[in-house]
């Protein structure tokens, strides 16, 4: 078995692949002022309630972007695993068949994304990820990270407007009934539902003028099947193409 570990701003997704299936998507929280114990006790709990041993695993991928809990996670793993993860980064991106843009800069994560979307769709395409942020990664057809765009995402922008914002609060993320605002949720909701729909199509719009190509877009990330009028735009919203991504380059740096 293969574990892939994304450790995001607000969640550390990880799955577990068998075979050719995902056996298992676990989510902890992407909690920083925690010990390396809780996140031990958390996936040590999730294989014990699933009833599978932490020595099948073989192989265990990391992808992070939140700097103060890589080296938890690691030793997490080397801990519950017994081996050495391997962390996507600058020093092992030559050793994949992707070209990967300004390594020092870019986001495992959209390194994962462009490994998995480049190996599924073998075409040039642009991969929307909804997290904390939201982010736009082009990847060609030969395997290069053309470029990215980012914007906040759809959490992180209602969190903005309750913490900046005195008459107005946290709302739950639902697709408003109407696009007149009534109340202060529904406002709240109307504008970032359809402002965020015209966004993703202005933006994706942007990336195919400037290639002069139909490209398709992807989506993935949690927040993904939020915005139900862009379900149609998208080629497939693919939930674990992170996940993906990083099975795949353990896959490739470990056959």
């Amino acid at each position: 078995m293969l574990l892939t570990i994304d450790i995001g701003n607000s969640d550390i997704t990880l799955g577990l692949w068998s075979g050719s299936v995902w056996q298992n998507v676990w989510r902890v929280p992407s909690k920083t002022d925690q010990p390396e114990l809780f996140f031990g006790i958390r996936i040590r709990d999730h294989f014990s309630e699933t009833r599978l041993e932490p020595s099948a695993v073989r192989t265990v991928v990391l992808s992070s972007v939140v700097p103060a809990l890589t080296d938890k996670i690691r030793n997490v793993i080397k801990s519950l695993f017994v081996q050495e993860p391997i962390v996507l980064g600058p020093a092992i991106y030559s050793k994949l068949p992707i070209k990967v843009l300004n390594p020092y800069e870019i986001g495992s994560d959209l390194v994962a994304n462009s490994m998995a979307a480049w190996h599924l769709y073998k075409q040039t395409c642009v991969v929307c990820d909804f997290g904390t942020a939201l982010t736009f990664t082009t990847v060609s057809a030969s395997g290069e990270i053309l470029g990215v765009s980012i914007v906040p995402g759809l959490r992180t922008a209602i969190k903005a407007l309750s913490q900046n914002t005195a008459k107005l609060f946290d709302v739950p993320l639902e697709i408003p009934g109407s696009a007149l605002g009534n109340s202060t949720i529904t406002a709240i909701q109307t504008g970032l539902v359809f402002g965020y729909d015209g966004l993703v199509r202005k933006v994706v719009t942007a990336i195919r003028t400037e290639l002069n190509e139909e490209i398709p877009a992807v989506a993935t990330g949690g927040m993904s099947f939020v915005i139900e009028s862009l379900r149609g735009f998208f080629k497939e919203i693919n939930p674990n193409l992170t996940l993906e991504g990083l099975k795949l380059i353990g896959q490739h740096l470990q056959p």
